[in-house]
């Protein structure tokens, strides 16, 4: 998951996304910003995972809003284990995958926006990789009841199959009497889907005046690839300035390890045209370690 924000709501952002995190959460929202943002992220996972997440977003006035992303997750080294060697033969090996991404969305009516990524995913095993394609689509309407109930629904990584091919997948096997005749034959892995996610949405100020507002919003997502589950969080902001969020992610998944979340937030403009945004949250992850998050953005 990507953003402070959005995981100290428990993931329940889809129907918020108001600012550049939304291109992960659901593209239509980046609609929502009306000049120039820039955020990065990096955050330290259990089993010495790394995610690192940067993007860049722009109003272009009546044209809409056009931003670019890159997202890495790598491993430390690791040792190669062999059934002959279950400690480690010597060598080290590691994994990453990247995705970089352009994002463009714009309102169609006052109230209806819609957006789009197109992405190019590359992932590397040790001496193997695969590379695949992908658009994301987000929609967000608005309803002028309740200080505005907004619904939203987005689909994530729909693309290509991925394969994983290179010279890890090359075995030599000896032909004939003794080892003289040798023959190098390649295995072909099999193709696998991306992780496609369907997300669908709810939020509203349920409080709001000129001093402090109260938002909640409820997501109930559906991936291909597990069981379906409902996020629900809230932000309390006073003078949008000090932000408090609270949220529970995964509610129903199967043999979830995710749980309770808690965030804060400071926007704190440094210039009269540029303003600062810091953001921190907390994830349980149950068995696993728990996660803090940390975040930097400017809108200028």
């Amino acid at each position: 998951n990507v953003g402070p924000r959005a995981i100290g709501m428990g993931g329940a952002f889809t129907a918020i996304a108001d600012d550049i995190t939304a291109v992960y959460w659901n593209p239509g929202g980046t609609a929502n910003i009306n000049k120039n943002e820039a955020f990065f992220n990096h955050t330290s996972l259990f089993a010495d995972i790394s995610h690192d997440f940067a993007a860049f977003a722009t109003n272009l006035s009546t044209i809409g809003t056009v931003g670019a992303f890159v997202s890495v997750l790598s491993m430390d080294n690791m040792k190669v284990r062999t059934i002959e060697n279950p400690e480690g033969t010597g060598e080290l090996f590691n994994y990453s995958t990247v995705v970089m991404g352009l994002n463009f969305s714009r309102y169609l009516t006052t109230n209806f926006a819609i957006g789009f990524n197109v992405k190019y995913i590359n992932e590397n095993l040790w001496h193997m990789s695969s590379t695949g394609f992908a658009i994301d689509i987000g929609t967000l309407y608005k309803i002028p009841i309740l200080n505005e109930l907004r619904i939203a629904s987005s689909v994530s990584n729909f693309g290509t199959k991925m394969q994983l091919s290179g010279r890890d997948a090359t075995v030599i096997y000896s032909s004939g009497a003794g080892n003289e005749n040798l023959i190098n034959s390649s295995i072909e892995l099999d193709k696998f889907d991306l992780p496609l996610i369907f997300r669908f949405g709810i939020s509203a100020d349920v409080v709001k005046t000129e001093n402090y507002r109260l938002t909640i919003g409820v997501d109930a997502i559906h991936p291909n690839d597990n069981s379906e589950y409902l996020n629900t969080g809230l932000e309390y902001a006073w003078n949008e300035i000090v932000h408090f969020r609270a949220g529970y992610n995964s509610l129903f998944e199967v043999d979830s390890e995710k749980g309770l979340t808690l965030g804060f937030g400071l926007n704190y403009r440094i210039f009269e045209l540029v303003k600062a945004k810091i953001d921190y949250a907390y994830q349980d992850f149950g068995r696993l370690k728990s996660v803090h998050y940390f975040s930097v953005g400017i809108v200028f």
